[in-house]
């Protein structure tokens, strides 16, 4: 997993130390947050879900040492790295029986501090952390966690494109599994006639074209966890044998009669109302409460919009080019990023995060590099679930006309919120005063009585 996922807590009472740490690790691609002290930073680590924290030790109220015992009492899988001003061997002892994963000592070079972190995470894995900043989003997850605890089966619901095996996998990452075989499965890509023999296996000679054994997803996930995704797309037939393995805990290859005994935790997902498709016999009832011990919903993103603005960042961060500068949201397309509806979900999300770096002109994507609309998904320019835009004329002008009158309000606000002082506007705006005057002009020649909000400050 790309360190763009990794959040880091620092902690560290120097204010310009602790900036110049923040600093070094959001240039290398970590998403980082900050600390005066061990106080401060417990209220952070109770709130985010981080994958690692680096702590100074000699720290007014609460010093590193303590943090770090208080860590290893509410969340002892979150690593600790500290950061001491006397570089000695008992020091790294007492830091390392105490549970930290390790030390470094002031002063040390950026690329020693980067190199560190870099080496914590390959090591243990990288914790694969979701972006979840939204209330909803993390109280998900703190219940995702206690059931990773288990062995239990977990369907999870949501609409399509929300991430659900993104929260499978996380569940896997924090259970006593992590170590072992993550596997997935997508029920509904598979042709019916190939499913059987892709989930159990078979022998050399089972079926025509079988040329030699081949083990099935069941196989290959024992003594870790196995994604059953979009299990209500799979066949009647085929459910009663999953069933049958799920009882059991045994499972048989095709064209074979060895028993082979399986420890496997079970995850399905679906975007569908389970009781109605056992009602309309799409689901088994009994497959239905075999896997419904444990029920999670990922909320559609229009319902967690606390995660909008962080998964675009992350989803910019992903796909730029590493020769060319990061690009960043403008105030305005981050208010229209939160005013769509969001009908594709994350998935929606990324394809858009996508096409504005191939539209955006500068640094600073603009909303009208967003080719969205807030019409809605019946009305939207760009078909959401394909991520194809329409190359009608039609659909081109009324999308730059919402555009504009967007742009336009969102002007208008911030002037009326700072009573039309130009500077202070352009401020709260992200632009320069210079663009701001140039937009003002624009919007006069368009009829709209902008002078009464603006004023030169």
């Amino acid at each position: 997993m790309g360190n763009q996922l990794m959040r880091v807590l620092v902690v560290e009472d120097d204010l310009n130390l602790r900036e110049a740490l923040v600093d070094t690790l959001a240039l290398s691609g970590y998403h980082c947050y900050e600390a005066e002290n061990g106080e401060v930073a417990m209220g952070l680590i109770r709130k985010h879900d981080l994958d690692l924290v680096i702590s100074d030790v000699n720290m007014p109220l609460m010093g590193g040492d303590e943090l770090l015992k208080k860590i290893r009492q509410t969340l002892p899988l979150l690593p600790v790295l500290l950061i001491t001003a006397y570089g000695s061997i008992s020091d790294a002892v007492r830091a390392i029986r105490c549970g930290a994963v390790d030390y470094l000592t002031k002063p040390f070079d950026a690329s020693l501090l980067v190199d560190k972190v870099k080496e914590l995470m390959s090591v243990m894995g990288g914790q694969d952390s979701i972006i979840a900043e939204d209330a909803k989003s993390r109280e998900l997850l703190r219940l995702s966690r206690r059931i990773a605890q288990s062995s239990t089966s977990v369907m999870i619901l949501g609409e399509s494109g929300t991430g659900k095996e993104v929260v499978a996998r996380y569940i896997h990452e924090h259970s006593n599994r992590a170590d072992k075989t993550f596997v997935a499965i997508n029920c509904a890509a598979i042709p019916e006639t190939m499913l059987e023999a892709t989930l159990f296996g078979f022998e050399k000679g089972a079926f025509t074209g079988a040329c030699q054994a081949c083990e099935g997803k069941f196989e290959q996930a024992n003594g870790g966890t196995l994604l059953l995704d979009e299990i209500t797309e799979m066949d009647l037939a085929l459910q009663a044998k999953i069933l049958r393995v799920l009882q059991e805990r045994e499972v048989e290859r095709l064209g074979g009669k060895k028993i082979i005994k399986l420890d496997v935790r079970i995850i399905a997902t679906s975007n569908r109302n389970l009781k109605q498709c056992v009602l309309d016999g799409r689901l088994r009832e009994d497959l239905f409460y075999r896997l419904n011990v444990l029920p999670l919903e990922w909320m559609p993103l229009r319902e967690r919009r606390g995660d909008i603005i962080p998964l675009a960042k992350f989803f910019l961060s992903k796909h730029h080019e590493n020769s060319s500068p990061l690009l960043r949201l403008s105030p305005m397309a981050q208010n229209l990023l939160l005013k769509y509806h969001w009908p594709g979900n994350v998935r929606e999300l990324e394809n858009v995060m996508q096409r504005a770096l191939v539209m955006c002109q500068g640094e600073l994507i603009e909303a009208q590099d967003l080719m969205i609309d807030l019409g809605g998904a019946n009305s939207a320019s760009i078909k959401p679930e394909l991520g194809i835009a329409r190359s009608t004329d039609d659909s081109a002008r009324d999308l730059g006309e919402d555009l504009k009158h967007h742009e336009y309000q969102v002007i208008l606000d911030a002037l009326q919120s700072v009573n039309g002082r130009r500077n202070k506007a352009a401020e709260i705006l992200g632009i320069s005063a210079r663009t701001l005057r140039y937009k003002i002009a624009k919007m006069r020649d368009n009829g709209i009585n902008v002078d009464e909000y603006a004023r030169i400050a």
